[in-house]
């Protein structure tokens, strides 16, 4: 099989110094030029990916540390070397301290001291992708497990995170806000419900009064997400947004702390703010009817969270086609506008979700042996569905 050789960009304004590079590395490196600074950002920007960006110090309007400093930002997985005579050696090694220069080599550089420290670099290139690869598929992979778990334990709990994550995902794009670190929060945000008995989840999820024994095992809930995230790598900010959950902007509610205002996280106001709201719609309050409410409860939410939403949801009403079906006509992509239940009443699956495959060869199992109650209200596209086909996160697959 033939060899995949490494990509490397050469950045020099002078062609014969282009020319001797790509004739000393093109049997070890698939190399690219570019004869200055603003070209080389062109290519990395049109091209694809380089492990290695070589360049010359001495460049015309753009010097080689300005450049690498430039293709830090436009390529930040490519190792960066620079080439320097001795008179730019301060300015080289300013280059280095500054974080931007992976190594520098000085001018003229033979090929034997060349192609080494290129494979040094290419390797360098190898090990910080292979770990973040290896970082992301953990992280992807224990997100996954525990929202199969709630889905398999709670499935009333699994249904509120779906929706929730939703309005999430159109909510944090209007605000600007990093979308994938609050949809990772809203479908693990009751993942703690795991630990409550089915009534208690059914009671929460229908919005019934709890007992106090109930209220107090609730309030648990966001400490217990947090728990469940501790030694999970790169979600930090999930967990603080899980953990402050079901605090008030105004600082009233758990954790007891001080914390208070702007300084409770981002994804946690979100959060309270969009569990409240899905509270109320599960009591049967209208939507325009619910802002209303949340409005009223003075110090509760941040005002700049609420008012965008507001916004969205007045955008998006009547925007998805809904229509009733029976569970063999339902497709992927679709969701569930309403809960689908046994015709004993037990749920199966709770309004909103998205149709998966599995998900799909799960409902016709129901239909078939267990017996559901159908027709199906179904939501076709857009509208409180989110968008579906659209799934940034590992859905939940329940056998």
């Amino acid at each position: 099989m033939e060899r995949t050789l490494t990509r490397i960009l050469c950045v020099d304004d002078e062609p014969h110094v282009l020319d001797g590079l790509t004739r000393n590395l093109r049997r070890h490196f698939t190399v690219v030029t570019a004869p200055s600074g603003a070209a080389g950002i062109e290519v990395l920007e049109r091209d694809e990916p380089f492990a290695v960006v070589v360049s010359d110090m001495r460049m015309p309007g753009m010097d080689g540390a300005a450049f690498l400093a430039r293709a830090k930002e436009v390529s930040p997985d490519s190792v960066r070397v620079l080439l320097t005579g001795q008179a730019d050696l301060q300015a080289a090694i300013a280059a280095v301290n500054e974080g931007n220069i992976f190594r520098f080599l000085s001018k003229p550089c033979p090929p034997e001291q060349l192609i080494p420290a290129l494979e040094a670099a290419a390797e360098q290139h190898r090990l910080v992708t292979a770990e973040r690869v290896l970082l992301q598929q953990t992280l992807h992979g224990s997100i996954k497990t525990l929202t199969d778990i709630l889905a398999l334990a709670s499935p009333v709990a699994f249904g509120r995170a779906t929706r929730v994550k939703q309005q999430v995902t159109k909510l944090a794009a209007h605000l600007g806000a990093p979308v994938w670190e609050l949809e990772v929060a809203a479908m693990l945000s009751q993942v703690g419900c795991i630990t409550l008995p089915p009534q208690t989840a059914e009671k929460i999820y229908h919005g019934r009064e709890l007992t106090p024994a109930e209220r107090q095992m609730v309030e648990q809930l966001p400490a217990i997400a947090g728990q469940l995230l501790t030694n999970i790598p790169r979600l930090e900010a999930v967990r603080d947004a899980l953990v402050y959950q079901s605090k008030r902007f105004d600082g009233v509610g758990p954790p007891a702390d001080r914390v208070r205002g702007a300084a409770i996280p981002l994804g946690a106001r979100v959060l309270k703010l969009l569990l409240d709201f899905d509270a109320l719609e599960a009591q049967g309050v209208a939507a325009e009817m619910a802002i209303d409410t949340l409005r009223g409860r003075e110090g509760w939410y941040d005002a700049t969270v609420l008012d965008a939403f507001a916004e969205i949801l007045g955008r998006s009403r009547g925007t998805g086609e809904m229509r009733e079906m029976r569970l063999r006509d339902v497709r992927p992509g679709m969701a569930f506008a309403e809960d689908v239940t046994t015709r004993t009443g037990v749920l199966l699956i709770a309004r909103g979700q998205e149709v998966t495959v599995s998900l799909l060869e799960r409902i016709r199992n129901f239909s078939e042996h267990i017996g559901v109650k159908e027709p199906v209200r179904m939501i076709l596209a857009g509208g409180g569905a989110g968008e579906p086909g659209r799934a940034a996160l590992p859905v939940a697959t329940v056998a």
